[in-house]
């Protein structure tokens, strides 16, 4: 794809296309640019203002949605309508946040399966690609009223160990807040681009970037040789940061006034007012020794020593992290040459002190650990504008690589701009019992459904064993090769039965035609992601009709007539809301259905083990 050189060394940035850096935070998010004058990057804020928008969205009576500062007075007032850490959710299954459900004041939906996590806000759901879209539309609006020029395209910060859903959800969510993501990059490259590091070609360096933010928790050792990045290894807890810290001194106070869980869950606003004291109490104990305020006529305290005693199991949750990202890349704390240090929760004198210790230096945190991430965005959205050669970019992917999957939507595999070579693979599985074959169908573009993008290639499974649907493991793998080679395998791992294809270089675009699949990619976007959720909520549906229907099937005789009856009812509500447009009605008679069944389903279960059980010892 033909690199365009932008020059925005005039200063005359209505003329010029900006390409922003994004930090999209678990607690704060905001956006930064390469001065056109200083060449410094810089975080955009507005005279007077912060450059951090809170991660917050509020969600008023009539479905208005506010986002930042504004949204954050609402926690208190609205704790059901308004969403916080929305970052925790990216890419998350019920499954994988059901021990964490409690901290969330919100309504997170549990339909007991594996599919994505919703926030449901009085009748509307929403998906946590739907959230973080809001946030980015925020930042994109805030940047356009500062800089007064349109702002289309940027880079986006994830953590290091995001996944490739997590990613894709991240990608999904600037593509649906109109924005074209050049590039998803790892928010310690990013910092350590920020502070400087990998900028002098001459340079060798073994780096650890210790990142303590409010929701996650990571740490990456880079080697940086001659402008080029490499994670060597990194290590993290996607639920560990300062809303922890925050958590845990909520949990010390409400056990100081005798306040249990379960009156702290039956009052959000409560549980919010703590939460923000909380905060506070954090922040104000970096330079201070005791904490005190009252909130609704009670006195609250806290020292500076119980803070620490109450958060050093977290502090040490990630120094073992530090070990063993460490010991995955064979070194020792002495082989590393600077600790840079990223993240508001950076600044808890315990969180340095501890750092400092593990790995025998003083860390570096001289620039703002808020900032730091978004700068280094900035830094690599001017590399990808031309206007930084002194830094490689390895080649990369012109188009997204993919299969299509249920509903004819495109699954992605291999984002554009992924680096070559590239290695990438997922599990699938059948949809009908006894199913002995999958058609692999790979495509490569921008767009939601796979009849819009380009069809690549297309091969058969077969003599996949009699399984029932669900059962059958199939890992689908794409390689691309430095030869820009795409290779693809399809394999069943209980059988061991195998496939592949190979697609040939470039694939026959030229330049024009990738613009044109970008291009349409983000006119698109708002419908694609529409006929994307109202697809993936049909195929949702219609897999839980099958699923009650095989349930009743087996066990009717253990269900009462009236719960044959309102299950029966709510079936045929589900199936009709098949047949309407409209995702938010599906999901509700799908949460609906859940609600009915779940109580008979679990007794039915509880009976079925405990006759298993009867007679056996333990």
């Amino acid at each position: 794809m033909a690199k365009i050189a932008i020059n925005i060394a005039t200063g005359s940035l209505q003329k010029e296309e900006i390409i922003v850096g994004i930090d999209l935070g678990t607690t704060n998010s905001l956006i930064a640019i390469i001065h056109p004058e200083t060449k410094q990057p810089v975080a955009l804020k507005e005279h007077n203002s912060a450059s951090l928008v809170p991660s917050v969205i509020y969600f008023d009576e009539a479905g208005n949605v506010t986002v930042g500062e504004e949204a954050r007075d609402h926690l208190i007032t609205s704790p059901h309508q308004t969403i916080f850490s929305a970052k925790r959710l990216m890419g998350k299954s019920y499954q994988d946040l059901k021990n964490h459900a409690s901290f969330f004041t919100y309504k997170i939906i549990d339909d007991n399966s594996e599919s994505l996590v919703k926030v449901q806000v009085a009748d509307k759901f929403y998906s946590p690609v739907d959230l973080s879209s809001f946030i980015l539309k925020e930042l994109k609006h805030r940047a356009e009223h500062i800089l007064k020029t349109p702002v289309n395209k940027a880079v986006i910060t994830v953590p290091a160990y995001f996944n490739d859903a997590q990613r894709q959800a991240t990608r999904d969510a600037g593509k649906l807040a109109g924005l074209d993501v050049l590039r998803i990059i790892n928010e310690p490259t990013a910092a350590s681009l920020a502070y400087g590091i990998g900028l002098d070609k001459s340079e060798e360096s073994i780096i650890a970037v210790y990142d303590l933010g409010g929701g996650t928790f990571d740490i990456s050792i880079l080697r940086i040789t001659g402008g080029i990045f490499e994670v060597l290894s990194t290590n993290g807890d996607t639920y560990l940061g300062g809303d922890d810290f925050d958590n845990a001194i909520v949990k010390h106070w409400a056990a100081e006034a005798g306040i249990s869980d379960e009156d702290l869950q039956a009052n959000k606003s409560l549980a919010q007012a703590l939460r923000l004291e909380a905060e506070a109490a954090k922040k104000y104990l970096s330079d201070n020794d005791v904490f005190e305020t009252v909130l609704h006529g009670d006195p609250l305290v806290l020292s500076k020593k119980t803070f620490e005693e109450l958060i050093a199991t977290f502090v040490n949750t990630s120094i073992s992290c530090c070990r063993k990202a460490l010991k995955d890349a064979s070194l020792e704390p002495k082989d590393i040459g600077t600790v840079v240090m990223v993240g508001g929760s950076t600044r808890v004198p315990l969180v340095k002190k501890s750092v400092s210790e593990f790995f025998g230096r003083t860390v570096n945190d001289s620039v703002n650990p808020d900032e730091v991430v978004a700068l280094g965005a900035a830094i690599q959205a001017d590399i990808l504008a031309g206007n930084n050669r002194d830094l490689l970019l390895l080649d990369i992917t012109a188009l997204s690589l993919g299969i299509e999957t249920a509903g004819g939507l495109m699954d992605v595999l291999i984002p554009r701009n992924a680096k070559i070579p590239s290695r990438a693979s997922r599990q699938y599985t059948t949809q009908v019992d006894g199913q002995p074959g999958m058609r692999i169908s790979v495509y490569q573009g921008e767009r939601d459904l796979v009849k819009d993008n380009r069809k690549l290639a297309e091969f058969n499974l077969s003599n996949i064993p009699g399984m029932p649907a669900g059962m059958p493991k199939v890992e689908i793998g794409f390689l691309i090769n430095a030869d820009g080679i795409l290779t693809v395998t399809a394999r069943e791992l209980r059988s061991g039965i195998e496939q592949s294809i190979e697609v040939k270089p470039q694939y026959g675009l030229t330049d024009a035609e990738v613009e044109q699949m970008l291009l349409e990619s983000i006119t698109h976007a708002k419908d694609d992601i529409a006929m994307r959720a109202i697809t993936e909520a049909r195929t949702e549906a219609e897999q839980l009709l099958k699923t009650t229907e095989r349930f009743l099937q087996k066990n009717a005789t253990l269900l009462t007539q009236e719960e044959l009856l309102q299950t029966a009812a709510s079936m045929q509500a589900l199936q009709l809301s098949i047949t309407m447009n409209d995702k938010d009605l599906i999901h509700k008679k799908i949460e609906e259905l859940n609600d009915i069944s779940r109580p008979y389903a679990e007794r039915v279960m509880d009976e079925a083990i405990s006759k298993a059980m009867s007679g056996k010892k333990i």
